[in-house]
């Protein structure tokens, strides 16, 4: 939740697979007006800790339901035009022959990402958040009881393309993936450190670009671990297949983790 005015109107969500729903039908949310010559600190916090409060509690029944059916998810978190998507179509493709995976798609409006996802023959639903900025437990609870994953499966969650309240919002995942892309600042996760702190692995997207932009790969990386010193990286580029292979090695590498049994003792 944006804790100055808030963004957690549910009364604006739309949860569907491509084709449900047209487009042209969705409503957005009447513009509002809003006074942020605020003199009521403690109201705010007071309201931001309730939300989040009510958001964990959620995403622990959906980690709880994800746990049972052996499902591995991922949050993946990034700032709008790093990549996710295509990275993502990408990923589906070489993986779909090796296990099965099923897509939660976050946008403020349309299908078109749900569409892309949906071509490449997995399942997929749309959230649409409205005038929202980040998914929330809630939402995906939602978005699971429409999907209905297969068990032993990968959930893939693309949150909404934002730096900033998705790092607030426990969804319920396994393990949190930031995208950073080279044609952004090498300075972002000193700009954005909590959603840095709150992810575990930091994909460094684009990098066929890297002979054309002023982006220091070393630096980026020591803003990063300034932030969280156990944060991995792996250097990719979705267009042409750099890293990607290493990439999956980490995902498949969790999900075994995940669904082997631990020893007896």
């Amino acid at each position: 939740m944006c804790t100055t005015c808030g963004c957690n109107h549910t009364d604006q969500i739309t949860i569907a697979k491509p084709g449900k729903i047209d487009p042209q039908q969705i409503s957005f949310h009447p513009e509002h007006d809003h006074n942020h010559n605020h003199h009521h600190e403690k109201t705010v916090v007071d309201l931001e800790q309730d939300i989040l409060f009510k958001n964990n509690q959620l995403a622990e029944r959906n980690r709880g339901y994800l746990e049972a059916k052996e499902i591995f998810a991922i949050n993946m978190v990034s700032a709008p035009g790093s990549g996710k998507t295509t990275l993502l179509e990408r990923t589906i493709h070489d993986l779909k022959q090796e296990m099965d995976i099923s897509v939660i798609e976050g946008d403020q409006q349309t299908f078109n990402d749900a569409r892309r996802i949906e071509a490449q023959k997995v399942p997929v639903v749309q959230v649409n958040t409205g005038s929202g900025c980040h998914l929330d437990s809630d939402m995906i609870h939602k978005a699971i009881k429409e999907l209905e994953p297969k068990e032993k499966s990968l959930l893939i969650i693309e949150n909404v393309g934002n730096l900033v309240c998705p790092a607030l919002f426990d969804l319920g995942e396994n393990k949190r993936v930031v995208i950073i892309s080279v044609t952004e600042g090498d300075d972002k996760p000193a700009k954005y450190p909590d959603m840095f702190l709150s992810s575990d692995i930091c994909l460094i997207n684009k990098t066929d670009l890297l002979p054309y932009v002023k982006f220091d790969v070393e630096k980026a990386k020591e803003y990063a671990l300034r932030v969280n010193h156990h944060l991995e990286f792996i250097e990719v580029s979705a267009t042409t297949g750099e890293g990607m292979n290493q990439w999956y090695d980490w995902l498949k590498n969790q999900m075994n983790l995940k669904q082997t049994p631990p020893k007896s003792v």
